[in-house]
Protein backbone atom coordinates (compact mmCIF):
# COMPACT_ATOMS: atom_id res chain seq x y z
CA UNK A 1 0.00 0.00 0.00
CA UNK A 2 1.44 3.18 -1.04
CA UNK A 3 1.48 6.62 1.55
CA UNK A 4 -0.50 9.23 0.97
CA UNK A 5 1.21 12.43 2.96
CA UNK A 6 4.86 10.70 3.73
CA UNK A 7 7.42 11.00 1.22
CA UNK A 8 11.29 9.90 1.59
CA UNK A 9 12.10 12.49 4.33
CA UNK A 10 8.77 12.80 5.80
CA UNK A 11 5.79 15.13 5.00
CA UNK A 12 7.17 18.60 3.68
CA UNK A 13 5.11 21.02 1.88
CA UNK A 14 4.02 25.41 2.00
CA UNK A 15 3.40 26.13 4.99
CA UNK A 16 -0.56 27.30 5.05
CA UNK A 17 -1.04 24.93 2.24
CA UNK A 18 -2.12 21.33 3.39
CA UNK A 19 -0.77 18.93 4.92
CA UNK A 20 1.33 21.99 6.40
CA UNK A 21 -1.46 23.53 8.40
CA UNK A 22 -2.12 23.75 11.69
CA UNK A 23 -5.13 21.30 11.71
CA UNK A 24 -3.83 18.29 9.64
CA UNK A 25 -0.35 18.31 11.92
CA UNK A 26 -2.28 18.60 15.01
CA UNK A 27 -4.66 15.49 13.73
CA UNK A 28 -0.89 13.87 12.72
CA UNK A 29 0.54 13.93 16.15
CA UNK A 30 -2.44 12.94 17.70
CA UNK A 31 -2.07 9.72 14.89
CA UNK A 32 1.04 9.01 16.35
CA UNK A 33 0.57 9.35 19.84
CA UNK A 34 -1.96 6.71 19.30
CA UNK A 35 0.25 4.62 16.99
CA UNK A 36 3.11 5.04 20.10
CA UNK A 37 0.28 4.07 22.55
CA UNK A 38 -0.08 0.32 21.50
CA UNK A 39 3.70 -0.55 22.85
CA UNK A 40 3.86 2.02 25.24
CA UNK A 41 1.89 3.00 28.00
CA UNK A 42 2.80 6.38 28.64
CA UNK A 43 5.13 7.42 25.24
CA UNK A 44 8.11 10.38 25.24
CA UNK A 45 8.14 12.24 22.46
CA UNK A 46 11.20 15.05 21.77
CA UNK A 47 10.72 17.54 19.13
CA UNK A 48 13.07 19.88 17.91
CA UNK A 49 12.90 22.80 15.32
CA UNK A 50 15.53 24.69 12.82
CA UNK A 51 14.41 28.79 13.07
CA UNK A 52 11.58 29.16 10.17
CA UNK A 53 9.05 31.28 11.85
CA UNK A 54 6.40 28.71 11.18
CA UNK A 55 8.25 26.67 13.59
CA UNK A 56 6.59 28.27 16.69
CA UNK A 57 2.68 27.33 14.73
CA UNK A 58 3.71 24.17 13.82
CA UNK A 59 5.58 23.19 17.49
CA UNK A 60 2.18 24.14 19.42
CA UNK A 61 -0.29 21.91 16.65
CA UNK A 62 2.64 19.27 17.64
CA UNK A 63 2.38 19.62 21.35
CA UNK A 64 -1.43 19.74 21.26
CA UNK A 65 -1.86 16.76 19.27
CA UNK A 66 0.23 14.32 21.40
CA UNK A 67 -0.77 15.45 24.42
CA UNK A 68 -4.51 14.98 23.76
CA UNK A 69 -3.40 11.65 22.87
CA UNK A 70 -2.13 11.08 26.15
CA UNK A 71 2.11 11.46 24.81
CA UNK A 72 4.42 13.22 27.20
CA UNK A 73 6.41 16.16 24.86
CA UNK A 74 10.03 17.19 25.56
CA UNK A 75 10.70 20.64 23.44
CA UNK A 76 14.56 21.01 22.58
CA UNK A 77 13.70 23.97 20.50
CA UNK A 78 16.52 25.16 17.38
CA UNK A 79 18.67 22.50 17.15
CA UNK A 80 19.71 20.35 14.08
CA UNK A 81 17.74 17.14 12.74
CA UNK A 82 20.78 15.11 13.87
CA UNK A 83 20.66 16.24 17.12
CA UNK A 84 17.43 14.94 17.81
CA UNK A 85 18.27 11.81 16.36
CA UNK A 86 20.83 11.89 19.29
CA UNK A 87 18.90 13.00 21.87
CA UNK A 88 16.37 10.58 20.84
CA UNK A 89 18.31 7.80 21.98
CA UNK A 90 20.25 9.51 24.83
CA UNK A 91 17.11 10.53 26.97
CA UNK A 92 15.25 6.86 25.88
CA UNK A 93 12.44 8.70 24.22
CA UNK A 94 10.21 6.63 22.08
CA UNK A 95 10.19 9.12 19.02
CA UNK A 96 12.11 12.01 17.60
CA UNK A 97 10.30 14.72 15.88
CA UNK A 98 11.77 17.19 13.76
CA UNK A 99 10.43 20.24 12.34
CA UNK A 100 12.30 21.30 9.13
CA UNK A 101 12.00 21.76 5.51
CA UNK A 102 16.14 21.05 5.54
CA UNK A 103 17.38 23.41 2.45
CA UNK A 104 13.66 24.10 1.44
CA UNK A 105 13.34 28.02 1.73
CA UNK A 106 11.52 29.81 4.54
CA UNK A 107 8.02 29.24 3.26
CA UNK A 108 8.38 25.08 3.57
CA UNK A 109 8.20 23.28 6.40
CA UNK A 110 7.67 20.10 7.16
CA UNK A 111 7.54 16.83 9.94
CA UNK A 112 9.87 14.27 9.96
CA UNK A 113 10.22 11.51 12.79
CA UNK A 114 13.29 9.14 14.58
CA UNK A 115 13.23 5.92 16.01
CA UNK A 116 14.11 5.39 19.66
CA UNK A 117 17.30 4.09 17.96
CA UNK A 118 17.71 7.71 16.30
CA UNK A 119 17.13 6.39 12.63
CA UNK A 120 14.13 6.89 10.04
CA UNK A 121 11.31 5.10 10.27
CA UNK A 122 10.30 2.38 8.04
CA UNK A 123 7.40 2.68 5.43
CA UNK A 124 5.28 0.37 7.48
CA UNK A 125 5.41 2.23 10.48
CA UNK A 126 3.94 5.91 8.12
CA UNK A 127 1.56 3.75 6.87
CA UNK A 128 0.19 2.80 10.02
CA UNK A 129 0.36 6.02 11.10
CA UNK A 130 -1.88 7.07 8.00
CA UNK A 131 -4.46 4.13 8.78
CA UNK A 132 -4.73 5.70 11.88
CA UNK A 133 -4.90 9.75 10.37
CA UNK A 134 -7.73 8.56 8.23
CA UNK A 135 -10.40 7.62 11.49
CA UNK A 136 -12.01 9.83 14.10
CA UNK A 137 -9.56 11.04 17.03
CA UNK A 138 -9.96 9.31 20.35
CA UNK A 139 -9.15 11.99 22.98
CA UNK A 140 -7.79 10.47 26.14
CA UNK A 141 -9.65 11.71 29.41
CA UNK A 142 -8.24 14.56 31.04
CA UNK A 143 -6.39 12.23 33.91
CA UNK A 144 -4.64 10.75 31.04
CA UNK A 145 -3.36 14.03 29.09
CA UNK A 146 0.22 14.53 28.50
CA UNK A 147 2.38 16.76 29.98
CA UNK A 148 5.34 19.12 28.26
CA UNK A 149 8.66 20.39 29.51
CA UNK A 150 11.62 21.97 28.00
CA UNK A 151 15.00 19.90 27.60
CA UNK A 152 17.42 22.53 29.38
CA UNK A 153 21.04 22.93 27.32
CA UNK A 154 19.75 20.54 24.77
CA UNK A 155 22.29 22.25 22.46
CA UNK A 156 25.32 21.65 24.96
CA UNK A 157 24.06 18.51 25.58
CA UNK A 158 24.60 17.76 21.47
CA UNK A 159 27.81 19.82 21.23
CA UNK A 160 29.16 17.46 23.95
CA UNK A 161 28.39 14.80 21.52
CA UNK A 162 29.90 15.95 18.26
CA UNK A 163 33.14 17.18 20.44
CA UNK A 164 33.25 13.02 21.26
CA UNK A 165 33.62 11.68 17.67
CA UNK A 166 36.27 13.88 17.26
CA UNK A 167 39.98 11.79 18.29
CA UNK A 168 40.68 13.20 21.85
CA UNK A 169 44.49 13.01 20.70
CA UNK A 170 44.07 15.73 18.27
CA UNK A 171 43.18 18.89 17.95
CA UNK A 172 42.15 22.09 15.53
CA UNK A 173 44.11 24.08 17.37
CA UNK A 174 46.24 26.73 14.44
CA UNK A 175 43.04 26.01 12.33
CA UNK A 176 41.37 29.24 10.83
CA UNK A 177 37.63 28.06 9.92
CA UNK A 178 35.10 29.68 8.64
CA UNK A 179 31.44 28.06 9.37
CA UNK A 180 28.11 28.31 7.60
CA UNK A 181 24.81 27.32 9.28
CA UNK A 182 22.86 28.80 6.44
CA UNK A 183 20.71 30.89 9.61
CA UNK A 184 19.26 27.63 10.41
CA UNK A 185 19.16 24.99 13.34
CA UNK A 186 23.18 24.95 14.14
CA UNK A 187 23.72 28.82 13.93
CA UNK A 188 24.81 28.68 17.80
CA UNK A 189 26.07 24.83 17.88
CA UNK A 190 28.31 24.68 14.79
CA UNK A 191 30.68 27.31 15.47
CA UNK A 192 30.34 26.12 19.10
CA UNK A 193 31.78 22.82 18.31
CA UNK A 194 35.26 23.52 16.24
CA UNK A 195 36.02 26.61 18.28
CA UNK A 196 35.91 24.59 21.32
CA UNK A 197 37.71 21.73 19.70
CA UNK A 198 40.57 24.93 19.09
CA UNK A 199 39.76 26.30 15.56
CA UNK A 200 39.58 30.03 15.26
CA UNK A 201 36.29 30.11 13.66
CA UNK A 202 34.70 33.01 11.48
CA UNK A 203 30.69 32.22 11.45
CA UNK A 204 28.74 33.03 8.47
CA UNK A 205 24.63 32.46 7.85
CA UNK A 206 24.35 32.53 12.09
CA UNK A 207 22.36 35.18 12.40
CA UNK A 208 18.64 33.79 11.93
CA UNK A 209 15.52 35.87 11.68
CA UNK A 210 12.60 33.72 11.09
CA UNK A 211 12.64 34.23 7.32
CA UNK A 212 16.68 34.01 6.37
CA UNK A 213 17.11 30.35 6.21
CA UNK A 214 19.50 29.03 3.42
CA UNK A 215 18.66 32.50 1.99
CA UNK A 216 22.08 33.05 -0.10
CA UNK A 217 24.10 30.58 2.46
CA UNK A 218 24.35 27.38 3.35
CA UNK A 219 25.27 24.08 1.58
CA UNK A 220 23.16 24.79 -1.12
CA UNK A 221 24.62 28.66 -1.90
CA UNK A 222 28.54 27.66 -1.01
CA UNK A 223 29.35 30.79 -3.00
CA UNK A 224 29.02 32.87 0.39
CA UNK A 225 31.36 30.43 1.84
CA UNK A 226 33.94 30.71 -0.98
CA UNK A 227 34.43 34.46 -0.73
CA UNK A 228 34.20 34.67 3.10
CA UNK A 229 36.74 31.61 3.10
CA UNK A 230 39.06 33.94 0.68
CA UNK A 231 38.34 36.98 2.44
CA UNK A 232 39.48 36.08 6.01
CA UNK A 233 42.51 33.73 4.35
CA UNK A 234 41.39 30.86 6.06
CA UNK A 235 42.20 27.52 6.01
CA UNK A 236 39.23 26.21 5.64
CA UNK A 237 35.07 26.50 5.18
CA UNK A 238 32.48 24.25 6.29
CA UNK A 239 29.06 24.58 5.15
CA UNK A 240 25.47 23.18 6.50
CA UNK A 241 22.24 23.63 5.59
CA UNK A 242 19.49 24.36 7.35
CA UNK A 243 18.63 21.87 9.60
CA UNK A 244 22.54 20.81 9.68
CA UNK A 245 22.74 17.19 8.40
CA UNK A 246 23.84 18.37 4.72
CA UNK A 247 27.97 19.35 4.56
CA UNK A 248 29.68 20.98 1.84
CA UNK A 249 33.56 21.86 2.64
CA UNK A 250 35.79 24.82 0.82
CA UNK A 251 39.56 24.70 0.55
CA UNK A 252 42.00 27.74 1.39
CA UNK A 253 42.27 28.10 -2.51
CA UNK A 254 38.20 28.46 -2.37
CA UNK A 255 37.08 25.70 -4.60
CA UNK A 256 33.76 23.37 -3.30
CA UNK A 257 34.29 19.86 -1.92
CA UNK A 258 30.96 17.56 -2.40
CA UNK A 259 29.83 14.82 -1.15
CA UNK A 260 31.12 12.32 -3.33
CA UNK A 261 34.49 13.96 -2.89
CA UNK A 262 34.21 14.21 0.73
CA UNK A 263 32.97 10.43 1.04
CA UNK A 264 35.71 9.09 -0.68
CA UNK A 265 38.29 11.29 1.86
CA UNK A 266 35.96 9.39 4.52
CA UNK A 267 37.06 6.25 3.27
CA UNK A 268 40.49 6.90 2.28
CA UNK A 269 41.60 8.40 5.62
CA UNK A 270 40.25 5.04 7.30
CA UNK A 271 42.40 2.64 4.33
CA UNK A 272 45.23 4.86 5.49
CA UNK A 273 45.29 3.77 9.06
CA UNK A 274 44.89 -0.14 8.03
CA UNK A 275 41.24 -0.02 9.36
CA UNK A 276 39.02 -2.36 7.05
CA UNK A 277 36.60 -0.87 4.66
CA UNK A 278 34.76 -3.88 3.02
CA UNK A 279 32.60 -1.40 1.62
CA UNK A 280 30.91 2.08 0.42
CA UNK A 281 27.38 3.16 -0.31
CA UNK A 282 26.28 6.14 -2.68
CA UNK A 283 23.48 6.50 -5.35
CA UNK A 284 22.72 6.31 -8.58
CA UNK A 285 23.92 10.01 -8.91
CA UNK A 286 27.33 9.37 -7.34
CA UNK A 287 29.73 10.00 -9.55
CA UNK A 288 31.70 7.12 -11.51
CA UNK A 289 35.27 8.10 -10.44
CA UNK A 290 34.16 7.97 -6.72
CA UNK A 291 33.30 3.92 -7.80
CA UNK A 292 36.05 3.21 -9.70
CA UNK A 293 38.94 4.73 -7.09
CA UNK A 294 37.36 2.76 -4.67
CA UNK A 295 37.29 -0.43 -6.51
CA UNK A 296 41.07 -0.06 -7.15
CA UNK A 297 41.54 -0.52 -3.51
CA UNK A 298 39.24 -3.22 -3.23
CA UNK A 299 36.80 -1.70 -1.56
CA UNK A 300 33.14 -2.44 -2.84
CA UNK A 301 30.54 -0.29 -4.01
CA UNK A 302 27.05 -0.16 -4.04
CA UNK A 303 24.42 1.93 -5.36
CA UNK A 304 21.46 2.91 -3.73
CA UNK A 305 18.01 5.04 -4.89
CA UNK A 306 18.67 9.03 -4.55
CA UNK A 307 18.04 9.83 -0.89
CA UNK A 308 19.71 9.31 2.25
CA UNK A 309 17.07 6.93 4.09
CA UNK A 310 17.74 4.88 0.98
CA UNK A 311 22.18 4.52 1.70
CA UNK A 312 20.97 4.08 5.15
CA UNK A 313 18.58 0.97 4.24
CA UNK A 314 21.65 0.18 2.18
CA UNK A 315 24.43 0.41 4.82
CA UNK A 316 22.01 -1.85 7.19
CA UNK A 317 21.42 -4.76 4.87
CA UNK A 318 25.76 -4.94 4.02
CA UNK A 319 26.86 -4.56 7.85
CA UNK A 320 29.01 -1.37 6.38
CA UNK A 321 29.29 1.75 8.16
CA UNK A 322 29.97 4.87 5.43
CA UNK A 323 27.70 6.31 2.62
CA UNK A 324 26.49 9.45 1.40
CA UNK A 325 25.10 11.94 -1.25
CA UNK A 326 26.33 14.37 -3.86
CA UNK A 327 24.35 16.75 -2.21
CA UNK A 328 26.53 16.50 1.26
CA UNK A 329 24.12 13.60 3.16
CA UNK A 330 27.30 11.39 4.30
CA UNK A 331 26.37 8.51 7.16
CA UNK A 332 29.42 7.72 9.23
CA UNK A 333 27.45 4.63 11.45
CA UNK A 334 30.14 4.22 13.44
CA UNK A 335 29.68 7.76 14.75
CA UNK A 336 26.32 8.77 14.85
CA UNK A 337 22.79 7.28 13.46
CA UNK A 338 21.96 9.35 10.99
CA UNK A 339 23.74 11.75 8.04
CA UNK A 340 25.31 15.18 10.55
CA UNK A 341 27.02 17.69 8.87
CA UNK A 342 28.92 18.52 12.07
CA UNK A 343 29.58 14.98 12.67
CA UNK A 344 31.12 14.88 8.68
CA UNK A 345 33.06 17.44 8.67
CA UNK A 346 35.12 16.68 12.45
CA UNK A 347 35.78 13.38 10.35
CA UNK A 348 36.99 14.95 7.32
CA UNK A 349 38.65 17.08 9.45
CA UNK A 350 40.71 14.90 11.49
CA UNK A 351 41.76 13.22 7.94
CA UNK A 352 43.40 17.12 7.12
CA UNK A 353 45.07 17.12 10.39
CA UNK A 354 46.50 13.60 10.94
CA UNK A 355 47.87 13.80 7.32
CA UNK A 356 48.75 17.67 7.85
CA UNK A 357 47.05 17.90 4.31
CA UNK A 358 44.57 19.78 2.73
CA UNK A 359 41.63 18.69 0.68
CA UNK A 360 43.20 19.12 -2.54
CA UNK A 361 46.23 16.75 -1.63
CA UNK A 362 43.75 14.29 -0.09
CA UNK A 363 42.14 14.27 -3.21
CA UNK A 364 45.16 13.83 -5.42
CA UNK A 365 44.30 11.40 -8.32
CA UNK A 366 40.89 11.41 -8.03
CA UNK A 367 39.03 13.54 -11.14
CA UNK A 368 35.38 13.31 -10.88
CA UNK A 369 34.15 13.10 -14.43
CA UNK A 370 32.27 15.98 -15.80
CA UNK A 371 28.73 14.78 -15.45
CA UNK A 372 25.89 16.84 -17.81
CA UNK A 373 21.88 16.63 -16.78
CA UNK A 374 19.08 17.92 -18.98
CA UNK A 375 15.74 17.96 -17.30
CA UNK A 376 12.61 16.94 -20.11
CA UNK A 377 9.79 17.57 -19.91
CA UNK A 378 6.75 14.90 -21.01
CA UNK A 379 3.84 15.49 -22.57
CA UNK A 380 1.21 13.78 -20.41
CA UNK A 381 0.06 9.93 -20.64
CA UNK A 382 4.14 9.52 -22.55
CA UNK A 383 5.61 6.57 -21.24
CA UNK A 384 9.50 7.05 -21.55
CA UNK A 385 10.06 3.89 -20.37
CA UNK A 386 8.63 2.30 -23.80
CA UNK A 387 9.67 5.19 -26.05
CA UNK A 388 11.36 3.52 -28.47
CA UNK A 389 13.82 6.62 -29.76
CA UNK A 390 15.14 7.15 -26.41
CA UNK A 391 15.70 3.58 -26.01
CA UNK A 392 17.54 3.66 -29.24
CA UNK A 393 19.45 6.74 -28.49
CA UNK A 394 20.41 5.32 -24.96
CA UNK A 395 22.02 2.17 -26.74
CA UNK A 396 23.94 4.10 -28.86
CA UNK A 397 25.18 6.85 -26.52
CA UNK A 398 26.19 2.92 -23.77
CA UNK A 399 27.88 1.73 -26.80
CA UNK A 400 30.26 5.09 -27.83
CA UNK A 401 30.70 5.23 -23.39
CA UNK A 402 31.69 1.70 -22.98
CA UNK A 403 34.34 1.62 -19.61
CA UNK A 404 34.60 5.20 -19.63
CA UNK A 405 31.32 6.95 -18.55
CA UNK A 406 27.50 6.09 -17.57
CA UNK A 407 24.23 7.13 -18.50
CA UNK A 408 21.40 7.50 -15.99
CA UNK A 409 18.11 8.45 -16.93
CA UNK A 410 15.51 8.70 -13.81
CA UNK A 411 11.61 10.83 -13.58
CA UNK A 412 11.71 13.61 -10.82
CA UNK A 413 10.25 12.67 -7.70
CA UNK A 414 8.72 16.30 -7.27
CA UNK A 415 8.10 17.81 -10.64
CA UNK A 416 6.66 15.90 -14.37
CA UNK A 417 10.02 15.92 -15.53
CA UNK A 418 12.74 13.07 -16.98
CA UNK A 419 16.01 13.92 -15.54
CA UNK A 420 18.50 12.39 -18.23
CA UNK A 421 22.65 12.21 -16.97
CA UNK A 422 25.42 11.78 -18.79
CA UNK A 423 28.69 10.83 -17.14
CA UNK A 424 31.69 11.01 -19.13
CA UNK A 425 35.59 12.09 -19.38
CA UNK A 426 34.96 14.96 -21.17
CA UNK A 427 32.17 18.06 -20.55
CA UNK A 428 31.59 18.31 -24.11
CA UNK A 429 30.80 14.69 -25.03
CA UNK A 430 28.71 14.15 -21.38
CA UNK A 431 26.51 17.13 -22.67
CA UNK A 432 26.69 15.94 -26.44
CA UNK A 433 25.42 12.45 -25.60
CA UNK A 434 22.71 13.69 -23.07
CA UNK A 435 21.03 16.29 -25.87
CA UNK A 436 21.72 13.35 -28.56
CA UNK A 437 19.09 11.06 -25.87
CA UNK A 438 16.89 14.27 -24.76
CA UNK A 439 16.63 15.19 -28.40
CA UNK A 440 14.80 11.55 -29.07
CA UNK A 441 12.02 12.39 -26.96
CA UNK A 442 11.15 15.39 -29.09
Amino acid sequence: MSRTYFGTDGIRGTVGQFPITPDFVLRLAHAVGRVLKHSHARPVVLIGKDTRISGYMLESALESGFNSAGVDVVLLGPVPTPAVAYLTRAQRAQLGVVISASHNPFADNGIKFFSPQGTKLSNEWERNVEVILAQDPVWVDSAQLGKARRLDDAGGRYIEFCKSTFPSELSLRGMKLVVDAAHGAAYQIAPAVFHELGAQVIPVGCSPNGLNINEGVGATHPEALMQAVREHHADMGVALDGDADRLQMVDAQGRVFNGDELLYVLADDRLSRDEVVPGVVGTLMTNLAVEQALRERDVDFVRAKVGDRYVLEALNQKGWLLGGEGSGHLLVLDKHSTGDGIVSALQVLQACVRRDAGLDELLQGLRLFPQHMINVRLPPGVDWTRHAGLAQARDEVERQLTGRGRVLIRPSGTEPVLRIMVEAPEEALARECALQMAAALA
